[in-house]
């Protein structure tokens, strides 16, 4: 259990929460090892599915039963962005027609999944087979020179 969570939802939405926040946990512990055994990547593995199993969960369960909207500091980005939009917009052509929206209220947002970051989550594993930890090795542009034979996948 993670005792500073414990108990700021009602439940079943403190147990989604709990379980949640130790996959992370745990799955982050699992990323950052410098070296892997077979053992520890069949951990990663089971981790992995178990996160995404407690995500889609708590989407579906938690995030459903309590309404959020976006932070002011998004609604003022909204609004800076649909105004600068909407000058634009007249500048450029009179006969197009401007959409307004009320830029003061507060939009409702939900947790999307459905993003290259939660969907990258899976191919953790396969990479670290294949290329090892992240930190033996780089992006880094280099001469042609200097290349290796790259690894057989």
């Amino acid at each position: 259990m993670i005792p500073v969570f414990d108990g700021l939802l009602p439940e079943p939405h403190n147990t989604y929460v709990l379980n949640v926040l130790f996959d992370l946990a745990h799955w982050h512990g699992l990323a950052k090892l410098r070296m892997h055994t077979v053992l520890t990547l069949k951990v990663f593995t089971d981790v992995t599915t178990s996160l995404s199993k407690g995500l889609r969960t708590f989407k579906t369960k938690t995030c459903g039963a309590f309404g959020t909207r976006e932070l002011e500091r998004e609604r003022d980005a909204r609004a800076r962005h649909q105004a600068k939009t909407t000058m634009k917009a007249v500048a450029g052509s009179s006969k197009l027609k401007i959409r307004k929206c009320d830029s003061s209220a507060r939009l409702p947002k939900e947790l999307n999944l459905k993003t290259y970051k939660y969907h990258a989550l899976g191919d953790y594993v396969s990479m670290i087979q294949c290329f090892g930890m992240t930190d033996s090795y780089s992006t880094q542009s280099v001469s042609l020179s200097s290349l290796v034979r790259p690894p057989v996948c």
